[in-house]
């Protein structure tokens, strides 16, 4: 398989992690998106979106959007899973990550902060503060929807999470580490976010997490 994959995109991230987790090797196809590498034309006529990460597979089909090609590793590869066993908590960790994915990162995507620097015509200064807003609010959701998960564990008998759910890692941990990495470049702090903070010390002590990172990408710049 080949990711096309930028070192510092929180998609491409997670992306990486999943693959990482499983065990499955790729190839790594750096797209630069400061350069603008996303819109040649050849890599807009195969993605369509001209996002990455795209990951192309043996037989030649590209996949895009990192929740579908993140998906499509588990059903395909299911011996370490991502996700629980029981539907109930599979729509849990489903909540978990689309929290980040989908409430959180939109609003704070490359494409969003340029925008609000350039047409826009938004300082630095605000731009930095709108990222703050949006993250800040949306890993404190997260924060509070992990501690109303612990309680119901408590409640059912059964040891708090290790990680966002359960005693390994899953989807809404590879959605966590990225954007809390992104969230440190713009100076947030974990200090009022206890539980996220212990699932990401334990996180970055596993191998899987080390080798996705954007620090050990061939494109780190």
């Amino acid at each position: 398989m080949k990711l096309h994959s930028y070192f510092r995109s929180s998609a491409a991230y997670r992306v990486r992690i999943a693959l990482q987790l499983k065990g499955l090797p790729f190839d790594y196809v750096p797209v630069h998106l400061l350069r603008g590498d996303q819109r040649e034309p050849g890599y807009v006529a195969r993605t369509g979106d001209a996002l990455v990460p795209a990951l192309e597979l043996d037989e030649g089909q590209l996949l895009t959007q990192s929740m579908a090609i993140i998906e499509y590793l588990e059903e395909t590869h299911p011996a370490i899973a991502l996700l629980p066993g029981d539907p109930l908590g599979r729509a849990q960790v489903r909540a978990l990550a689309q929290m980040i994915a989908c409430d959180i990162h939109p609003l704070n995507n490359l494409r969003v902060l340029k925008y609000l620097v350039g047409p826009l015509g938004v300082s630095d200064e605000a731009k930095t503060e709108w990222y703050r807003h949006w993250a800040g609010t949306g890993l404190q959701a997260v924060e509070r929807r992990l501690g109303l998960l612990a309680d119901e564990r408590r409640a059912g008998g059964l040891p708090e999470s290790l990680y966002c759910w359960g005693n390994a890692p899953g989807l809404a941990d590879c959605c966590l580490i990225p954007q809390v990495f992104n969230a440190r470049r713009f100076d947030l702090t974990l200090d009022a976010l206890p539980r996220i903070a212990a699932i990401v010390e334990r996180c970055e002590a596993l191998p899987a997490f080390a080798l996705a990172h954007p620090d050990a990408c061939p494109d780190k710049q």
